[in-house]
């Protein structure tokens, strides 16, 4: 299945999303990073936003009571649309811990500064580390595949495409039904939960 270009394969038939299994052994390895490269790889596989979503997050848009991340959905063709995504408490607790977020709330700005200070290119390749030594090669060993894994196993978890859709922030549900599409152990959970 592809939409507007988006497909869950390359060209060569490979899976270009991370497994639950693959997922554990990347969140194993971002528990060995540095702070920083932690916090940013538990936002990109515990919210399913993209890099650009997560380096422009600042700690305003964390409720660390109701346990949420609200992201800007770059993409979109205007600004200041937004999307609530509930993470669970190991998130917001790090996101604290690391950087602050109930003291920057609290500042004369209202926690208005970037929660990391990296570019784009120096993200990725941090997350692209982490995922090197998670044991993750392919081409789902990037942060696009932390992504389409996010869906998958959203998905796999049984969360309706509605919701999955306003976590992800697309557009149209077709965007967010290629997870339905899903392949291998997690099609073979979806199929035993129907034939249960």
């Amino acid at each position: 299945m592809s939409v507007d270009g988006m497909q869950l394969h390359d060209g060569a038939g490979r899976r270009k999303y991370l497994t639950a299994e693959e997922r554990r052994a990347f969140l194993a390895a971002a528990e060995k990073a540095p702070r920083q490269v932690r916090t940013l790889c538990l936002v990109l596989a515990f919210t399913g936003c993209r890099i650009s979503g997560a380096l422009e997050l600042s700690a305003r848009r964390i409720d660390l009571e109701a346990g949420t991340i609200v992201l800007e959905s770059l993409k979109k063709r205007r600004k200041g649309i937004y999307r609530t995504v509930p993470v669970p408490p190991r998130v917001t607790e790090a996101l604290d811990l690391v950087h602050g977020v109930r003291e920057a709330q609290k500042s004369k700005d209202g926690g208005q500064a970037r929660l990391w200070p990296f570019s784009r290119t120096s993200a990725w390749r941090y997350v692209a580390k982490v995922l090197e030594r998670a044991g993750v090669a392919g081409p789902q060993a990037s942060p696009k595949g932390l992504r389409h894994g996010f869906g998958v196993q959203a998905v796999s978890s049984g969360v309706p495409l509605n919701m999955l859709q306003k976590w992800l922030g697309h557009a149209q549900l077709s965007t967010t039904a290629i997870y339905a599409d899903a392949v291998g152990a997690e099609e073979q959970s979806i199929m035993h939960r129907m034939w249960a």
